[in-house]
């Protein structure tokens, strides 16, 4: 079958699902229509908000369709998509579908995750495999099932994490990867050359699962006696959002909150206690660590912008050997 001749329905909110969306449309695929999330109020003035598929589709491609349910159970929107009568579905980063809503495409419904599946299910993968510091990771098609990212896999392509690169870095190398593989896999559906494998088939007695659940603000704040190559991985893993965080102590009442977004560590003997504060007031500033020192290279100190360490000091007395962070 021709592209043009395979009717598919697109479900994705994030910018994630708008490089797989948009490769789609360019291979000549028929995009029937696009399932996002409505409009939501967002930032510190609650303007309201498109998601990022909504804002593509109706800057490049207002011919298709876009349905934004509240509930996808709803018996209205699933007559809706019904009637589109898609041979395919596209699921990248969106709710969990119903089996009313999964079953509906004759050639399947499938799903773009960003782990090497079974490894890391959930809603934060890229974070979390930065976060524990793995060196490989990659992206998997699966057919959608009655459980999250269980479904029987597809296609799977591997990517190596660099040294130093952060969770934002990633998502983007991410993205352009599973948009290759997105289009791999729908090409192979249409034609019937893949075999969906259970993911029970990928592990081994020994296989240890690692999850990947939703970050939430108490997983963000840096615990300054861990090991250092653990905290430059955890700033890694939660740079550029939702970042890193800890407190800067000066003996006050007053303790305001840093986000660190890019840092170093140095293996050397500590001379200090964890977390006290080390600089020249113009060019540096080190974290004490169990280990070693915290070289920090991008901060954002509360109610400030990013910048790099620099500047902040530039702006921000630091007294070394006094002043924490905590």
């Amino acid at each position: 079958m021709e592209p043009d001749q395979i009717r598919i329905a697109y479900m994705g909110t994030p910018e994630f699902a708008v490089a797989p969306l948009k490769q789609l449309i360019e291979e000549g695929y028929r995009v029937v229509a696009v399932i996002t999330a409505p409009d939501r109020p967002a930032g510190r003035g609650k303007k309201i908000s498109q998601p990022a598929v909504k804002q593509y589709i109706t800057e490049q491609h207002p011919e298709i369709q876009v349905l934004q349910p509240e509930n996808l159970k709803d018996i209205g929107f699933i007559r809706q998509l019904e009637a589109l009568r898609p041979d395919i579905q596209v699921v990248v980063a969106f709710r969990m579908l119903p089996e009313a809503v999964w079953r509906i495409p004759r050639l399947g419904t499938f799903n773009l995750h960003a782990s090497l599946l079974p490894q890391y299910r959930g809603a934060a993968p890229i974070q979390h495999a930065i976060m524990n510091g793995e060196t490989e990771t990659g992206v998997t098609t699966f057919l959608i099932d009655h459980q999250i990212d269980t479904g029987n896999i597809l296609l799977q392509e591997k990517v190596q994490i660099l040294e130093g690169e952060t969770a934002g870095e990633l998502h983007d190398r991410l993205m352009a990867t599973g948009s290759d593989l997105v289009i791999r896999t729908t090409r192979g559906l249409a034609h019937g050359t893949l075999e969906a494998k259970p993911q029970d088939q990928l592990l081994s007695p020994a296989t240890e699962l690692k999850r990947a659940p939703k970050i939430h603000k108490e997983d963000c704040r840096i615990n300054w006696n861990l090991q250092g190559r653990s905290i430059v991985n955890l700033i890694r893993g939660l740079s550029p959002y939702p970042g890193a965080f800890t407190v800067l102590d000066k003996g006050e009442p007053e303790q305001p909150i840093c986000k660190i977004y890019q840092a170093s560590f140095q293996e050397v003997n500590p001379i200090h206690p964890p977390g006290t504060l080390t600089t020249d007031g113009k060019k540096f500033l080190e974290v004490s660590l169990v280990d070693g020192i915290l070289l920090v290279e991008s901060i954002q100190l509360e109610g400030k912008r990013k910048m790099g360490v620099a500047e902040f000091l530039a702006g921000t007395r630091i007294i070394s050997g006094r002043y924490r962070f905590s």
